[in-house]
């Protein structure tokens, strides 16, 4: 048993976009029993419109001290990235989980639990650095209820499928995969970004186990 993975391209995708009429359009042709299709995550939350321009938001005191200290290659060094995040998951809940990670770090040397008790939207997030034209003066927030989003293809186009977060750096996280997927299958595909964060405008992705 060997794999095929398949990019296909896609127009510029935008909020007056319709999922199942993209998948139906640039998927549906080739997709055969047994296939496994991926959605980039930042494509679902684009056109459920999670978007926010940064003139829309206005940095409180918490998200302006939060955003200095974090690594500035990540989006929550964006005070208005932070807020935007403060806004949906809570700001009690933000700057508690920001004090925790950092009592954790200084004392027991551990990251990353400011993402862990922040909640999923906090690791989801992309400033408007790491977006593409036209939303590259957005902030992208994670999708809305992946699973249900997940769910919903599989009912429609009758093969698995899964809502992937991946960048170039090998980082890899599903939000959502439909039971029939292979979850540590799609986690070793992915690694490589087979879809690319670049100009690639290949947010779909087919995987699809072949006889060798």
């Amino acid at each position: 048993m060997s794999l095929e993975v398949i990019p296909l391209p896609t127009k510029i995708i935008t909020p007056d976009d319709n999922l199942i009429q993209i998948i139906a359009t640039y998927a549906k042709p080739y997709l055969q029993p047994g296939d496994t299709l991926v959605l980039a995550e930042s494509v679902v939350a684009i056109i459920q419109g999670r978007l926010i321009r940064p003139e829309q938001v206005k940095p409180s005191f918490w998200a302006l001290a939060m955003a200095r200290f974090v690594n500035q290659n990540g989006s929550l060094s964006s005070p208005y990235a932070m807020q935007a995040i403060m806004n949906e998951s809570g700001a009690l809940r933000t700057v508690f989980a920001f004090c925790i990670a950092t009592a954790t770090r200084l004392i027991l040397g551990r990251r990353g639990d400011f993402y862990r008790f922040a909640g999923q939207q906090a690791s989801l997030v992309d400033d408007i650095t790491g977006n593409m034209p036209p939303f590259d003066k957005h902030i992208v927030l994670g999708p809305s209820n992946p699973e249900r989003v997940a769910a919903e293809i599989k009912e429609q186009f009758g093969v698995e499928a899964a809502i992937v977060d991946a960048n170039d750096l090998g980082r890899t996280k599903i939000l959502a995969i439909t039971s029939g997927a292979s979850q540590s299958l799609l986690l070793k595909v992915f690694r490589a970004n087979p879809a690319g964060n670049a100009d690639q405008q290949t947010p779909i992705v087919i995987v699809r186990k072949t006889q060798s």
